[in-house]
C-alpha cells in the first residue's frame, strides 16, 4: 500500500499546475489524494506506473481537504465566528494536527483549517493511544473509522454504532 511520503511525492508530480494533495492519511497503506479531477487521475496513473496495484477513485461530491475547498473554509470561518465554543471536558484530537486541543479559540481555528487541511487519522489514533484511549466508538452511518482504527493499532478496541438501539445497548453495557 501507499504511505504518506510516497503519496505526497506522487501528488506533487501529478499536480502540473493544478491542485493535487495527499488529503487523508487513513491507515498504513491507505492515503487519499484530492484536488482537480485531472490531477487526481494523473496521480492514479503515476501510482500504477510505480507498481501500486490498487487505486480507487472515490465517489465524492467535492475535492475535500485540499486548497480547492478554501471558499468553504471562508464560509466556515464566518459561521464559527458567531458560535460560542466552550472548553471541552476532555481533550479533543484535531485531525489536522493530530494533537490534543482544549482551548476554544484553537478549536475554532482548527475547525476552519480542517476544511482545506489533510486528515491525519492514522496519527490521530496514535495520539489518542498516547493519551490512554483504549476504546474508540464511531457513531453514525458506516464503520469506516472503526475499520481504519483496527488497521492502525490492534490494541485499541473500535466499535461502530449505527442506530439509536446500538447506542442504547452500548450504554447499558
Amino acid at each position: 500500500g501507499l504511505d504518506l511520503p510516497v503519496a505526497q511525492e506522487i501528488a506533487t508530480a501529478a499536480a502540473q499546475g493544478e491542485v493535487c494533495a495527499a488529503a487523508n492519511d487513513n491507515a498504513p497503506g491507505q492515503v487519499v489524494v484530492s484536488g482537480h479531477a485531472a490531477a487526481v487521475d494523473r496521480a492514479m496513473a503515476i501510482a500504477a506506473e510505480r507498481g501500486f496495484k490498487r487505486s480507487v477513485k472515490l465517489p465524492v461530491s467535492a475535492p475535500f481537504h485540499c486548497a480547492l475547498m478554501q471558499p468553504a473554509a471562508d464560509v466556515m470561518k464566518r459561521a464559527l465566528s458567531e458560535v460560542i465554543i466552550r472548553a471541552p471536558s476532555v481533550p479533543v484530537i484535531a485531525n489536522v494536527t493530530a494533537s490534543a486541543v482544549t482551548e476554544p479559540e484553537a478549536i475554532r481555528s482548527l475547525l476552519v483549517q480542517q476544511v482545506t487541511g489533510a486528515v491525519r487519522w492514522r496519527e490521530s489514533v496514535l495520539a489518542m493511544k498516547q493519551l490512554g484511549v483504549e476504546q474508540l466508538v464511531e457513531c453514525g452511518a458506516g464503520a469506516v473509522l472503526a475499520g481504519l482504527t483496527k488497521r492502525i493499532d490492534k490494541e485499541i478496541t473500535a466499535l461502530s454504532l449505527q442506530t439509536p438501539e446500538d447506542i442504547e445497548n452500548f450504554l447499558k453495557n
